[in-house]
């Protein structure tokens, strides 16, 4: 897990985007244990608080969930609501854009596929 208290992304949402990430990789499978709040705070020295603000967003998203006394564990089905999370994600915040300047330019869907198939080929 990589924290960058620079960017101006909040702690709490870095480390629920990492978690994800992990997910997705697969450094954390359904139903194993993520590492523990006092883990992650001790290991790079923010407040257990931040952490748990982070955790608690994929609770509720159902990604994660709680064993009483034991800790947080990946839910069943999370690396696929993890992907679709991000698909639309990606959607909403390149596909749109790329369609809404492609119409300033006059760059009509055709030439997108080009340029697309074009860069992925390099």
């Amino acid at each position: 897990m990589k924290l960058d208290f620079e960017n101006g992304i909040p702690i709490y949402l870095q480390i629920a985007d990492q978690i994800e990430d992990s997910i997705l990789s697969g450094v954390f499978p359904e139903d194993t244990q993520v590492p523990s709040t006092t883990e992650i705070s001790t290991l790079y020295k923010i407040n257990p608080a931040t952490v748990l603000k982070g955790m608690t967003l994929l609770v509720d998203g159902g990604i994660l969930y709680k064993r009483r006394g034991v800790g947080m564990f990946v839910r069943e089905g999370a690396k696929e609501k993890v992907r679709a999370k991000r698909r639309r994600a990606f959607f909403d915040d390149y596909v749109c854009a790329l369609l809404a300047e492609a119409k300033k330019l006059e760059i009509t869907p055709d030439e997108i596929i080009r340029m697309i198939t074009e860069g992925a080929g390099k």
